[in-house]
């Protein structure tokens, strides 16, 4: 045990951590930050020990409220150390809709099939340049997952349940449904006073694994919440148009829910942290560092699967609790769902048998005869489509119209007034939002779904009315 000592402010160096047998820069400032931060009037001998024990049995020092990081690095740490890698020749891609994509993105696109670990690729007409792989970019690699390439909010996905109301229904009740809309939704930081239990928070992985086990507090609290950006909540109008559905629904019109969130601060918190680690073992050239993979056939890779996995499904688990509150609000039972992943990672086979890891970041999977729903804006329609199985799109299609302006510039090029003069026009009523999700700055979904006609068929569409966001 450690006892406080009246003397002077510890002065601890680097160069006291290389004598007792700290190497790796990074956790020697942890180590630094941490003593410096809890043990400041204590003996530089005791803390010196103490860090040298850290140092030979980390494992032992997990649960440290103090230096716990310390030993997280120090167990994180490859035993050969950081590997490096080179580009190798670009490998085949496939561009959809090229003439509505930055070059940005291409220029993502194309780094990434640089990889050694990339197989294929193909880039939807909604792409737009992100971190890592662009919004809109679908890559294979040979057992290598990419958490960028899966990206921050995993999991997130598009869910859409169609009630057997008539579709004048909106129009009769917009004041009532706005309501239910804020009773029933909640955005951001703001979360249930009682959230509902759900049996994905019962999962093995938040005892098994460490960042996990520390994150399930949290994802208690989020669970049936939606986050901020461009996650939202509306009541709108579906028309089916396709009698060969596959939801079993006859043609006609019909009330609707469609909801847009991902894993909130799990999945972020998960990403994070195994970014960090990707990139402490997989050196890559200058602009590539967000590429940064993780073997599956390692510890650290197959921790990943796991933790990417729970996310996924503690990310429907959300959806499934907000179409829950909004049925049991609407007195109705759902007649349809429709809902999908995008921001994920699944093992799938190549036309020539290979297994790989298909990475769709901002793509909604496509293979033949799947159902998904691909939204526009505020103000225009999203598809119901049933994918055709593409092979040259790797089973893909976008994720949703894409943005063609950038946040920035849409909050310095558009005003409330501009923005609601315009919603009004559409007759759409928008709870919360912000002018960087305006509809104006999204691009045109009907060009976009032009553009991928040989991916998707369209069986129906989905017209938004009141739109409920993060804000009041």
């Amino acid at each position: 045990m450690i006892k406080n000592s009246e003397m002077k402010k510890l002065r601890l160096s680097g160069k006291e951590l290389k004598k007792i047998g700290y190497t790796d820069k990074k956790v020697m400032a942890m180590a630094m930050n941490m003593a410096r931060k809890h043990y400041r009037k204590t003996s530089m001998e005791e803390v010196l020990n103490l860090l040298k024990s850290i140092l030979e049995s980390p494992n032992d020092f997990l649960e440290d409220e103090k230096l716990g990081r310390v030993a997280e690095m120090l167990v994180e740490k490859p035993e050969d150390g950081p590997k490096n890698y080179e580009f190798t020749k670009r490998k085949d891609y496939r561009i959809y809709g090229v003439e509505h994509i930055d070059f940005g993105a291409i220029d993502q696109m194309e780094m990434a099939l640089k990889l050694p670990v990339a197989v294929k690729g193909a880039l939807m007409p909604d792409a737009h340049h992100g971190y890592g792989l662009p919004i809109g970019g679908v890559l294979a690699t040979d057992n290598a997952v990419i958490p960028y390439g899966v990206g921050v909010d995993i999991g997130c996905r598009m869910c859409l349940t169609v009630h057997h109301l008539n579709s004048n229904y909106i129009e009769r009740h917009r004041s009532s449904l706005k309501q239910m809309l804020k009773d029933n939704t909640r955005f951001g930081n703001d979360r249930f006073e009682r959230p509902k239990d759900h049996a994905v928070l019962d999962r093995n992985e938040f005892h098994e694994i460490r960042v996990v086990k520390k994150l399930k507090d949290k994802a208690w609290q989020q669970i049936g919440s939606s986050g901020s950006g461009n996650h939202f909540v509306e009541f709108g109008e579906v028309e089916i148009t396709e009698p060969s559905n596959n939801m079993g629904l006859e043609t006609g019109r019909y009330l609707a829910v469609l909801s847009h969130s991902g894993s909130r601060g799990l999945g972020a918190n998960i990403a994070r942290h195994y970014t960090e680690l990707a990139m402490q073992n997989c050196r890559l050239p200058k602009g590539a560092a967000n590429l940064a993979w993780l073997d599956l056939n390692s510890e650290v890779g197959t921790e990943y699967w796991l933790a990417m996995n729970l996310a996924g499904d503690y990310a429907q688990a959300c959806h499934d609790q907000i179409h829950d509150r909004i049925s049991a609000a609407l007195g109705s039972r759902p007649m349809a769902k429709v809902e999908n992943h995008h921001n994920f990672a699944w093992k799938e086979f190549l036309e020539n048998g290979q297994e790989v890891i298909v990475h769709r970041k901002g793509a909604t999977p496509a293979k033949e005869g799947e159902l998904g729903i691909i939204p526009g804006s505020m103000t225009a329609p999203g598809f119901i489509v049933r994918g055709k199985g593409s092979a040259d799109a790797l089973n893909s299609a976008s994720h949703g119209a894409g943005r063609k302006m950038s946040r920035s510039k849409a909050k310095a090029s558009l005003t409330k007034k501009e923005v609601k003069q315009f919603l009004d026009k559409h007759g759409v009523t928008l709870i919360g939002g912000g002018l960087d999700e305006a509809p104006m700055a999204y691009k045109d979904i009907s060009k976009v779904m032009e553009s991928q006609t040989e991916l998707v068929d369209v069986l129906g569409t989905f017209q938004p009315k009141l739109v409920r966001m993060c804000g009041r």
